[in-house]
């Protein structure tokens, strides 16, 4: 069989041989990085315009231009050689990190809150759901030949399924708010947590392989795993309690965006560097840091800083995915690989259905749904490149797997579409009919209808306090690192970041809110607010203080709904008490206050 995939063996020795690296000792693999930059820059717009999904788009091009693709042809042309990565392995080190940062940002949205909002579908169907196809498959494995350790392997690893692939399709349907798409997303999100327990037992599995079987000793290494896990998941919590908010919090008040970033940077493969040292696996540490941070009030800065480096380092781990493919094994065993990617659409599929019917769905529904998770997940090619660097499966099943979990990923859309009709089919056949899914419902765990309250100081506590007197759901963000933190750490939805970053408005869900309120100190933050959040959010209205006349127009100009100038609030406040002490009415003082109050505003308005 071919050579299988280098990028996915996080830190372990690459199976490729030294000799077939190239020796630049003074620019090292400069032509593959500027190859890759020049095809990311050129892909991600046109899959973004095209409305392909990355993952796919990375993992083909991968495809095309590996040594496997146009690179078999590098020799006899040498205008090839420059558009193809003949040594794929040029670019593993790299890939590797996009595999850290794909862990980190799982963690960093696995937030508590959002686990406990979606408990019953996330633990109970989603448990029930790689519990029961991790058996089926795994016990297909051991009938066919292969090792009980292996098949163990192979049944969890290919019980996931894609979580980038599935998401993204739901969120191009709108269909995320809908009950398919909750249970659906609450089961991608147990099958992330299961990637934890399942790269320890790859370890163990490893660990155990060239000993005599002995169900005790393998007990006995699974515990250690366990307890190194435990012990590593303890330090992370103390650490982040006592050390890593407090440092978070001191780079944040500092203003410095490149340390900001630097320490986030060095938190994640810091992590990852911890745990590989502790003998367990590098993606672990990363997963742990995010999951860290997800309970902090750096949260959404987090993820906006983090974000363009896990899109590029994820782009190049799966293309050098796709360059570890070499589809003339498709042609060389053309029976075996189709069939094996339609028992794994087939046995997942009819799994995941009888769970989503059990959790209350309709036929149409759980087939819909069964259908769009059949697929490998991403996860699989990790696991698989960490069993083959551990030696606990040869390169030739790898590659095999391989191709298996890349074809299930390229027919999901395909197998996505077969069950939007079949559930059609199956209502028409029931005489049911589905509620259209709402156009602007907002995904699992996310936040609509609510009021974004911009700076968090004494004004927008006030507007903050009244809102939830009145049960209005809110959240701020506040530039002020310690205050943030003070607030964050009462149990209020306050998150440090700027907010006139068009990502942290995105993770704050500005867009699908109620209002918008601007209550910052500076004159120029509150301009720049603004229009982000006008440009960001065209149809939700408004409301910003200004210190005065001047500043009140310029927020106007900039696309606020209305505007209060804090003079203005005040001068007429003394007034009113200025004509109470002189004995005019209560209804003629508050008539002439609320005259003025309406010139003024006309004359800012004008």
């Amino acid at each position: 069989m071919a050579r299988p995939a280098a990028p996915i063996s996080l830190g372990r020795p690459s199976p490729f041989p030294a000799a077939a690296v190239p020796d630049h000792p003074t620019l090292g693999y400069l032509r593959e990085t500027l190859l890759f930059l020049a095809l990311a820059g050129v892909l991600i717009p046109l899959l973004q315009r095209w409305r392909v999904n990355q993952t796919l788009g990375f993992i083909a091009t991968g495809v095309l231009v590996g040594p496997h693709g146009l690179g078999l042809w590098a020799d006899a042309q040498p205008w090839l050689a420059a558009l193809t990565f003949p040594h794929p392995e040029a670019v593993a080190s790299l890939a590797e990190l996009g595999v850290l940062f794909l862990m980190f940002m799982i963690g960093l949205e696995l937030s508590a809150e959002r686990l406990w909002s979606l408990r019953r579908w996330v633990f109970g169907a989603g448990s029930a759901q790689v519990l029961a196809s991790a058996t089926v498959i795994g016990g297909l494995a051991f009938a066919f030949g292969n090792s009980p350790r292996v098949a163990l392997l192979l049944g969890c690893t290919l019980a996931l399924s894609s979580t980038a692939v599935v998401m993204q399709w739901m969120s191009e349907r709108r269909t995320l708010a809908t009950p398919l798409g909750q249970a659906g997303f609450s089961i991608l999100m147990l099958q992330d947590l299961a990637v934890v327990p399942l790269l320890i037992l790859v370890g163990v599995l490893a660990d155990a392989a060239g000993a005599v079987p002995d169900l005790g000793a393998s007990l006995a290494s699974l515990g250690m795993a366990l307890l190194r896990s435990a012990l590593a998941i303890a330090a992370f919590a103390l650490l982040g309690r006592r050390v890593l908010r407090p440092v978070l919090r001191h780079f944040a008040q500092q203003r410095a965006p490149d340390a900001f970033m630097a320490l986030i940077l060095l938190v994640t493969l810091g992590s990852a560097a911890l745990t590989g040292a502790l003998g367990l696996s590098l993606a672990l540490g990363a997963f742990l840091a995010g999951l860290l941070l997800a309970e902090t009030e750096f949260r959404h800065e987090v993820e906006v800083t983090v974000e363009p480096f896990k899109g590029l380092l994820m782009g190049l781990f799966f293309m050098s995915v796709g360059m570890g493919i070499d589809l003339g094994a498709l042609a060389r065993d053309p029976l075996w690989l189709p069939l094996s990617v339609l028992g794994l659409f087939a046995i997942k599929a009819a799994v995941v259905a009888l769970v989503l019917r059990a959790g209350g769905l309709d036929w149409g529904r759980a087939a819909e749904g069964g259908l769009l998770l059949g697929q490998g997940g991403e996860f699989a090619f990790i696991v698989i490149g960490d069993a083959l660097a551990r030696g606990l499966i040869d390169a030739g099943l790898s590659q095999f797997m391989l191709l298996v979990v890349s074809l299930s990923l390229f027919a999901t859309p395909f197998a996505a579409r077969l069950g939007e009709r079949l559930a059609q089919a199956l209502d028409a056949r029931a005489g049911a009919r589905q509620p259209a899914a709402t156009v602007d419902a907002a995904p699992p765990g996310a936040l609509a209808g609510h009021v974004v309250i911009a700076g968090h100081g004494r004004i927008g506590q006030l507007v903050a306090r009244l809102l939830t007197e009145r049960d209005v759901p809110w959240t701020a963000v506040e530039s002020d690192a310690r205050r943030a933190a003070a607030d964050h750490a009462a149990g209020l939805p306050v998150y440090y970041g700027n907010a006139a970053r068009p990502e942290l408005l995105r993770k704050l869900e500005a867009a699908r809110a109620t209002a918008i309120v601007i209550t910052m100190d500076q004159p120029a933050a509150a301009l720049h607010a603004v229009r982000a959040m006008r440009a960001a959010c065209p149809h939700v209205p408004i409301y910003a203080r200004s210190h005065d006349a001047e500043h009140a127009r310029e927020l106007r100009r900039a696309g606020a709904t209305a505007v209060v100038p804090e003079a203005l609030e005040a001068g007429l406040q003394i007034a009113a008490r200025v004509l109470d002490t002189l004995g005019l009415g209560e209804a003629e003082t508050t008539l002439v206050i609320a005259r003025e109050r309406e010139r003024q505003m006309a004359a800012l308005d004008g």
